[in-house]
């Protein structure tokens, strides 16, 4: 990995008592700018690229994230939470009724690592199952798949085609233009209590 940071169980359970109070504070209309009222270490106040996914009962309920590292990690968590529950346009906003069983998911990103392929082929077989996260970029269209997909698409052509065709193109397309990308994540899934 490009880089690999250790984060406390304390800092584990600050991201994602941020990602369930955004949430939280979305279904009561109130505001996120002040959320974080407790001291935050380095390391989340670093620019990190990640995804938050929502699940009840093991069940994808939304996911949002950003690839590039635009913002300290605290303020993506905050950020990506609040999207993820109300602006994932494959879902309904997140209810009330659904707060005491949403279950929460941070994914912090790794640098993303430009790969070098010649063909269809040479990109399967540099792709690692279980392992990568994989951006796929052509003709303006882009879509990734984190490593977690790769629990319900265990075959690395299946992967790729499910990614293509999410990027909006067909599921076997291929072009000397093509541009990947791969990346691997920190996740971090616990139970949450307030750390602060």
């Amino acid at each position: 990995m490009p880089f690999i940071e250790q984060y406390t169980n304390q800092e584990q359970a600050l991201l994602l008592w941020l990602a369930r109070e955004s949430v939280a504070r979305g279904v009561y209309g109130k505001g996120v700018e002040s959320l974080i009222e407790c001291d935050v270490s380095v390391r989340l106040k670093k620019n990190r690229a990640c995804f938050v996914t929502l699940k009840v009962n093991g069940q994808l309920r939304g996911c949002i994230g950003n690839l590039e590292a635009n913002s300290s990690l605290v303020d993506a968590v905050v950020r990506n939470s609040y999207l993820a529950a109300f602006r994932d346009q494959r879902f309904q906003p997140v209810s009330e009724a659904e707060l005491a069983v949403l279950e929460y998911e941070v994914s912090v990103l790794t640098p993303m690592v430009s790969l070098d392929i010649v063909s269809e082929a040479d990109l399967l077989a540099k792709i690692r199952p279980g392992i990568d996260g994989l951006v796929f970029e052509a003709e303006g269209h882009r879509s990734t798949f984190l490593p977690s997909v790769w629990e319900q698409l265990t075959q690395s052509e299946e992967f790729l085609s499910q990614l293509r065709k999410k990027a909006g193109l067909a599921a076997n397309y291929w072009s000397d233009n093509v541009q990947c990308w791969t990346y691997q994540v920190i996740k971090i899934g616990a139970p949450i209590s307030d750390p602060c």
